[in-house]
């Protein structure tokens, strides 16, 4: 396997944390990231990385992928990434896309294993879990734990709901700063995710993750209130007629200890005695 420290030292580079490039250097964690994927039993026949930096876990997913996409959005990392691969570029095994990968078109990859960057962490991830595919990717540990937590728990929130919609979560690594070069101001965790339908069902999806991230916006207010303030954002026409014929404890709690499939039945109330265009 190429030591991190040796790319960095090829590529020229040694990060910018302004530029949100923090790169693992840690042999032990890049060497376990693809076994969190390929030990679970997951397909690895093709896997997407994103933010590929220097390519030290490229290197090591191209020790157990049958085809790896590696998306950088550097270019002078992306022109590193083709000559120190080349060999494997040449043999169909690597495909380096240079772009934000909040823009490129994304292949169809059979799972991600990826130190994302920070800065467009959630973006990413929200642009990965409607594909359905599994995901092994690094973030702040806050973002992470929020991520996987449960209805009643303290980090529970619209993140929670939103990821649990397409997904089983959990957090299989905490990283700690020193395995990055440089050093990032927070400890980071790995998560990996599981593709799975919601144990409940919604009309719509972009309603319902709206619907959700408003009342988390009131998460201190009962839900009669939270629902009542929030009509603006979640796009309600008659707030009052879902308050009325939600089910009044219900309406007594606090978006923290809703579970997801009380969030979607009112969801469904909402788009049925709440919005216009969707009323019968």
């Amino acid at each position: 396997m190429r030591d991190p420290d040796g790319l960095l030292a090829r590529a020229g580079v040694s990060g910018n944390p302004d530029r949100d490039q923090h790169f693992l250097v840690d042999d032990r964690v890049l060497d376990r990231l693809p076994s969190y994927a390929a030990d679970a039993g997951v397909d690895c026949s093709h896997v997407l990385e994103i933010g590929a930096g220097t390519g030290a876990l490229t290197d090591r997913l191209l020790d157990v992928a049958g085809e790896v996409t590696a998306v950088e959005r550097d270019p002078e990392l992306a022109a590193f990434l083709r000559e120190e691969f080349a060999e494997a570029i040449e043999a169909g095994d690597l495909t380096v896309v240079e772009g934000d990968a909040l823009e490129v078109d994304l292949p169809d990859f059979t799972a991600s294993v990826s130190n994302l960057p920070y800065g467009a962490s959630s973006e990413i991830a929200f642009r990965l879990l409607p594909l359905a595919t599994p995901l092994v990717l690094m973030f702040q540990t806050e973002f992470a734990e929020r991520m996987a937590a449960e209805p009643g728990e303290d980090d529970y929130g619209r993140l929670s709901v939103s990821a649990g919609h397409y997904a089983d979560v959990e957090v299989v690594e905490t990283v700690p700063r020193e395995a990055f070069s440089p050093p990032p101001a927070v400890e980071s965790a790995v998560v990996r995710t599981t593709p799975r339908d919601p144990a409940y069902e919604v009309d719509d999806d972009d309603f319902f993750l709206r619907f959700v991230k408003a009342l988390f916006t009131q998460r201190r207010k009962t839900m009669r209130n939270a629902v009542r303030n929030t009509a603006h954002i979640s796009g309600l026409d008659d707030a009052d007629a879902v308050v009325a014929a939600a089910d009044e404890s219900l309406m007594d709690m606090r978006a923290g200890n809703v579970t997801p499939a009380e969030f979607a039945e009112l969801a469904t109330l909402a788009t049925a005695v709440g919005r216009e265009d969707d009323a019968g």
